[in-house]
């Protein structure tokens, strides 16, 4: 887990995108610069996935639920993007979403963008780069459940077969993590 956020940048009542290098650099970790344009080569082709939601996040709960869903990423933007179109097998039913993500060759970070057949379009992105250990740490502030929360994606290639994707939100701007969503994807 990453270390505490020492300074913060102020929350409003719309949440403004917090680019990465803003959030890291508040971090311990040092974070090195690169061309990431082909950080998420590993995700293209098809995928299975397997989900774990926790139900109730920043509540204290303990109750996780589990489903199972397909992925499909490709290219666009000849490489400087990607986008996977997902199914969702939720408990509820089933939901589509889609994920774009952009990389910006003067930042060096990408930045990600949700939507589904539900909710819509997300119009803040999570915005991050992976690091020389290959993980890749995204960031972005928004509002959950009528309260201002730090949330950061964590993405780990395991294998050409194998990736691993996790959702965490902070209450307290980045002194405690609380996972929420985890998903396990086995290439197709």
């Amino acid at each position: 887990m990453l270390g505490g956020l020492q300074t913060l940048i102020p929350i409003t009542e719309v949440p403004s995108p917090a680019t990465a290098s803003e959030i890291s650099s508040l971090t311990a970790v040092p974070r090195t610069v690169h061309d990431g344009r082909h950080d998420f080569d590993f995700f293209l082709g098809s995928w299975t996935v397997q989900h774990e939601r926790l139900r109730h996040p920043l509540s204290g709960s303990h109750d996780w639920y589990t489903f199972d869903g397909t992925a499909v990423m490709r290219p666009i933007l000849g490489g400087l993007g990607n986008i996977d179109e997902n199914v969702l097998h939720m408990p509820t039913g089933k939901l589509l979403a889609v994920t774009i993500r952009f990389y910006n060759l003067t930042t060096h970070e990408w930045s990600i963008y949700w939507a589904t057949d539900q909710n819509g379009f997300g119009t803040i992105p999570t915005v991050g780069s992976f690091g020389s250990d290959g993980i890749g740490l995204f960031y972005d502030r928004e509002m959950f459940a009528g309260k201002p929360i730090v949330s950061r994606f964590t993405w780990t290639c395991l294998t050409t077969d194998h990736c691993h994707w996790e959702q965490a939100f902070s209450d307290n701007d980045g002194k405690t993590w609380e996972r929420n969503w985890i998903m396990q994807f086995t290439r197709t």
